[in-house]
């Protein structure tokens, strides 16, 4: 079976875009084919306060792995990518790789939420998945995508910069 999964992709240390883009070639060979990808973002730390914003991606992959062994492959590619996990989970990092989206399966284990449990409050994930799935429906909320972005409290900004665009490459 050939499943759709929507991929957050995020760095705010070291070469963001590098970051980004060596995530992006990892999920395409072990994951699956990425069939469409947002713009990049630039955000501000959401949860924390850092002074390096975050450069944001989010990707359509489509995979014959399961959640779980996707969810085991991203943390894989977190890690080979220089990821160091502390007890803090709001922090700086090179790479963080979350499954916002899989099919329209719901799922609730001590290991996985799937829809991503705060996708709805974060305009970092909101806006770019927007771009490429407005009219999407949120498994739990039934709403698309758009109505969560227009009905989102959160303040925090987010930019599309073409010349983070340009930096990125043509390709990915």
């Amino acid at each position: 079976m050939i499943n759709s999964t929507y991929i957050i992709l995020g760095s705010n240390k070291g070469d963001r875009y590098k970051n980004i883009y060596k995530a992006k070639l990892l999920i395409n060979s072990v994951i699956g084919t990425i069939e469409t990808a947002s713009s990049l973002y630039e955000s501000e730390a959401w949860g924390y306060e850092d002074d390096m914003p975050f450069l944001n991606k989010i990707i359509k992959v489509k995979t014959s792995l399961n959640p779980e062994k996707v969810l085991e492959k991203c943390v894989i590619i977190e890690d080979s990518l220089g990821r160091v996990r502390t007890k803090n989970s709001y922090e700086a990092r090179t790479i963080d790789i979350d499954i916002l989206l899989f099919n329209d399966d719901i799922i609730n284990t001590p290991d996985l939420v799937i829809p991503h449990p705060r996708m709805h409050l974060r305009n970092f994930v909101l806006i770019p998945l927007s771009e490429i799935c407005s009219e999407h429906l949120h498994p739990i909320m039934k709403k698309t995508i758009d109505q969560l972005l227009t009905e989102c409290s959160d303040k925090s900004w987010v930019k599309k910069d073409p010349s983070i665009i340009k930096a990125e490459g043509p390709e990915l």
